[in-house]
């Protein structure tokens, strides 16, 4: 079935979107659209989101007004020179005034996606358009990639400029190499400030922002303003008060998931922990494995907030709860991976059962692991732009009794296999195999420009064994691991054995254990 025929079948399932105006198809009957004209009412900040499933994607973006606006869509191949054809599907967007920095914020979500096909596409409202951006579906089952990024933080080198830039080439070293990558998965902590729009336009300046789609996680760097939800839309949020660490009105928040081909990603907002927000994001999870796992062969966690950190933050006071309350969850619930920020360093640690390492034998760095029944594999990304590292930390049971050294690698703390910094940006990459997972750290710059902590000073050394040594190649491995997860029939079996539930007045799940 072809998109222009299709359109006319899809009307109903656009309108499904909350709209400003009504779905239209702008031109008369044979009528080609030109790609672009300029105008004031041009969109701008455009950036293709993750949609719930392999065959939508979510478009958001900014507006100077608040007209009806919508997104125009068509297998490539349709286009004649640049130019829409007549029959174009539309659809239609939800406008709202952005509460911070004025002008509005759009978004919509493009539905009924073919596999293994180019599409094109360009926002506007039927006179002024952007630019036209491109993106490609793969397969809609079977083995994929996916791209993990640590903490952009722009401008939190003091120079938006230089780390928009460490940033770009970390997307274009990371793409040339994976051309076929089918998500970017954000750690957290786009921007340095969280409503400082300049530091925005930095992050968002690479098409391939336009290109891939970014399945974005919230930061504490992100959190004390609303440009956070005026930039991206996420699909399946859950916006109760308990996924805010603040009043709603004025921070961004929320837990949100996914199914992407046989993978249950889940996102939580973990700047959200006191007043009960930790057993409520556990309440989140279970409910979203017990509806969704059994559709999923891998679960995938990701926040902001590494619990098993390896440096600067490896022993605050929410890390050392959460070490507390997370673990146990996730082994009962069967997540295979974690995938964390907010260290600006990179570990991978041990299997993880419960808390504890599931296998004491295990050995640092091991190339193969098998997790067994509860087992989790935790990642801690580092800086994807090189606008701040932090240096590792040596154990320190008199912070935290419970996160000592590892009695095979006093240096490292006991969770982790893998601990590293060399002040070079490193971006991670997880290949979904039938039955295995695949994680790489990946080196994306050597100490040479773009490299901005580097570049002004900010870290003394650069380059493996604290600089004694020189930088790797770009592309080289950091890291290098195949996990064989453990998969029972279905991944939430066990739970209701060893959960019992209750929800608060907002509807938010608590777990307490029984056994």
């Amino acid at each position: 079935m072809k998109l222009f025929n299709w359109a006319r079948t899809r009307t109903a399932a656009c309108l499904t979107v909350a709209v400003v105006g009504t779905a239209t198809v702008f031109g008369g009957a044979g009528a080609a659209q030109a790609a672009q004209t300029d105008g004031t009412s041009t969109p701008t900040a455009i950036v293709l989101g993750v949609g719930a499933k392999e065959s939508q994607r979510v478009v958001s973006w900014y507006a100077p007004t608040g007209t009806a606006q919508v997104v125009q869509v068509a297998p490539t191949n349709r286009l004649v020179h640049g130019r829409f054809p007549a029959n174009a599907t539309s659809f239609p967007a939800s406008v709202a005034a952005n509460s911070v920095n004025g002008g509005y914020n759009g978004h919509t979500t493009i539905d009924g996606l073919r596999e293994h096909t180019s599409y094109s596409y360009r926002v506007g409202n039927g006179s002024d358009w952007s630019p036209t951006y491109t993106f490609k579906t793969q397969k809609f089952d079977g083995n994929y990639s996916f791209l993990f990024f640590g903490d952009p933080q722009i401008g939190s080198s003091g120079n938006i400029d230089k780390d928009g830039a460490g940033w770009a080439d970390t997307l274009n070293v990371a793409l040339t190499a994976n051309p076929n990558t089918e998500l970017l998965v954000s750690g957290g902590d786009q921007v340095e400030t969280a409503n400082t729009e300049t530091q925005w336009n930095a992050f968002l300046a690479s098409d391939k922002l336009r290109q891939y789609p970014w399945a974005a996680t919230i930061g504490n760097h992100d959190v004390g303003g609303k440009a956070y939800e005026q930039h991206f839309w996420t699909p399946n949020t859950d916006r109760s008060a308990s996924f805010y660490k603040g009043d709603p009105n004025v921070q961004s928040g929320g837990d949100y998931w996914y199914m992407h081909k046989d993978v249950l990603f889940i996102d939580l907002n973990s700047n959200a922990y006191a007043n009960g927000a930790d057993e409520a994001h556990i309440g989140y999870v279970t409910k979203v494995v017990k509806e969704q796992g059994a559709k999923a062969k891998y679960t995938v966690l990701v926040y902001h907030h590494s619990i098993y950190s390896p440096a600067d933050h490896a022993n605050d006071s929410d890390n050392k709860v959460r070490r507390q309350d997370f673990p146990t969850a996730f082994s009962k619930l069967g997540v295979d991976l974690v995938l964390q920020g907010h260290d600006h360093s990179y570990s991978r640690s041990y299997v993880i059962k419960n808390g504890k390492k599931a296998n004491p034998a295990e050995q640092p760095g091991a190339a193969q692991v098998a997790q067994g029944p509860g087992g989790v594999i935790y990642v801690t990304a580092n800086s994807a732009s090189g606008s701040k590292y932090y240096d590792l930390t040596a154990p320190d049971t008199t912070q935290d009794p419970n996160y000592g050294p590892d009695p095979l690698n006093p240096k490292n703390h006991w969770a982790n296999s893998v601990e590293n910094q060399e002040h070079v940006r490193t971006y991670v990459k997880v290949d979904v195999l039938k039955n295995k997972l695949v994680v790489e750290n990946v080196r994306s710059s050597t100490c040479a420009a773009p490299n901005a902590a580097v570049e002004l000073g900010k870290v003394k050394w650069c380059g493996p064994d604290n600089g004694a040594s020189p930088a790797e190649p770009v592309g080289s491995l950091v890291d290098k691991v195949t996990i064989r997860p453990y998969k029972a029939d279905t991944p939430w079996a066990t739970a209701p054995r060893d959960w019992t539930e209750s929800k608060n007045t907002e509807g938010a799940v608590t777990l307490t254990s029984v056994s």
